[in-house]
């Protein structure tokens, strides 16, 4: 049985490198969470991210067929929270400001008159 991109498992975390951890399915599978896939956040060990014989849940997002090993992603299941956080940012009003260069002479007067006044 392959499962299929985008597709939830269940697996148990058997190994853990720098680079990422290996995890295995209950069919004798096995895949890699890359470092870069555990979470949007920085990571700097991973060690204090997952531990070996976690139960994880991760989402597959790619298989290898020659090496048949799934490349897994626990970060594609943090999406919906990062959705609302973009959402939430999104809802903020920001004054419209002119965007683009203008030249020191178009503010020069005003900033000489704001020296004297000081």
């Amino acid at each position: 049985m392959v499962y299929q991109n985008g597709e939830i498992i269940e697996g148990e975390i058997t190994g853990v490198q720098p680079y990422g951890a290996f995890v295995k399915f209950e069919n004798d599978q096995y895949g890699l969470i890359h470092i870069s896939e555990m979470s949007r956040d920085f990571i700097k060990d991973i060690n204090h991210f997952v531990r070996v014989n976690q139960k994880i849940k991760v989402k597959v997002i790619d298989y290898d067929v020659e090496s048949k090993h799934y490349k897994l992603s626990l970060k594609a299941l943090q999406q919906n929270l990062s959705k609302e956080k973009r959402k939430a940012h999104r809802s903020i009003k920001l004054p419209k400001m002119e965007i683009g260069f203008t030249t020191i002479e178009k503010h020069l007067q005003r900033w000489i008159e704001e020296a004297k006044a000081n």
